[in-house]
């Protein structure tokens, strides 16, 4: 990404490890934090409209759900960790620092988490995943001002197509509402899915700038650190907020109450528990070895998978619109790729041109 991006990589920083990868590896590192978010997300988005439909109502109990699962992650992470050098050791960041900002951002992944449970509640999944693609705007934005990032042409057409395609859906989706929501609570729901994603590029920049800026640690397991930690605050908060509700005092019968029965009300918790946070690696793998917009990009790359899963699994309509819409969020995603490519093409063909320019972003 020699010239449109600001990933976290530098090219100045030869030491870290993802600079020591050809290029057929970082692009397999990448191939499979896309898998962990593409599929993570679509079937976290489907099983928790799955447990409204069914007869699940608490929204605090959504939102723990999307962090809870946290524990998952100290196996790999416990594989993938090394023993800090003395160089290491001696640049990282005071605890406080560091307590601070997995605080703060925690706190940030709790109320958009929350937000987009509400969300969930009043749109369907398909309606769902396309408003959120408006997040790549809002991380275009925030991007410019909080990473420095630099747009092409092929970008802005990204961005743009991107955005159309889920304005297009979201104004003609007043014949999709889920059973039951009247027209003012799917103007809440859109409201809300629009603000949760106003805020998903905003937590999305502040990973990256903490990546750069205070956590400056040089292996792959400051992402899962990133993750575990934020995902602890999160879930306490959410936590917290499920007893301060009252909303736990119903969960007992609204197992008892649910239409596929106790066991797939269970299964059904846990699984999107899980699938979030598969979802939620690639998501914070993506910040890392690339940038924060790109992992946003690769996010709407799911609104050609959700929609059509909705359809086949909650019976979802798929009308025209629709599919004009994913078409145009399919080109969105390919035109941002070629950009890429090119941009990796023009820095492996010009090397000496990358290295006197250190305020340059790593190729991929």
């Amino acid at each position: 990404m020699a010239d449109n991006q600001q990933p976290i990589l530098q090219k100045d920083d030869a030491q870290h490890p993802m600079a020591k990868l050809n290029r057929l590896h970082f692009w397999l590192l990448v191939a499979l934090n896309i898998v962990f978010l593409l599929v993570g997300q679509a079937t976290a988005v489907i099983l928790g409209r799955f447990y409204y439909e069914k007869g699940g109502n608490s929204k605090w109990m959504a939102t723990v759900v999307q962090t809870a699962a946290f524990p998952l992650l100290f196996i790999p992470y416990l594989v993938i960790s090394s023993p800090q050098t003395h160089s290491e050791a001696s640049n990282r960041p005071s605890i406080i620092t560091v307590s601070v900002v997995y605080l703060v951002i925690g706190v940030l992944v709790a109320g958009d988490n929350m937000l987009y449970s509400i969300g969930l509640l009043y749109l369907s999944a398909s309606t769902y995943s396309l408003i959120c693609a408006t997040q790549l705007v809002f991380s275009a934005v925030i991007s410019y001002f909080l990473n420095h990032q630099k747009f092409t042409a092929l970008i802005m057409n990204s961005v743009v197509v991107l955005s159309l395609s889920a304005s297009l859906l979201a104004v003609n989706e007043d014949s999709d509402k889920p059973p039951g929501v009247t027209k003012s609570k799917y103007v809440i729901g859109f409201l809300v899915t629009l603000a949760a994603s106003a805020m998903y590029a905003l937590l999305l920049s502040l990973m990256q700038l903490s990546f750069q800026k205070v956590l400056k640690k040089e292996t792959f397991s400051v992402v899962l650190e990133m993750q575990i930690y934020t995902a602890i605050v999160a879930t306490a908060v959410s936590t917290v907020g499920l007893f301060a509700s009252g909303e736990w005092k119903t969960l007992h019968g609204e197992m008892g109450s649910f239409t596929a029965g106790k066991l797939a009300y269970v299964m059904t918790l846990v699984w999107t528990a899980i699938a979030w946070q598969i979802c939620s690696v690639g998501v914070v793998g993506l910040v890392f070895v690339v940038s924060s917009l790109f992992s946003n990009v690769i996010s709407t790359l799911s609104l050609a998978i959700t929609p059509i899963a909705s359809v086949i699994i909650l019976h979802d309509t798929l009308n025209g619109v629709k599919v004009i819409a994913m078409l145009m969020a399919i080109w969105g995603f390919c035109t941002y790729i070629y950009q890429n490519y090119v941009d990796d093409l023009k820095a492996s063909k010009a090397p000496s041109a990358v290295d006197d320019s250190p305020n340059e972003s790593r190729s991929c």
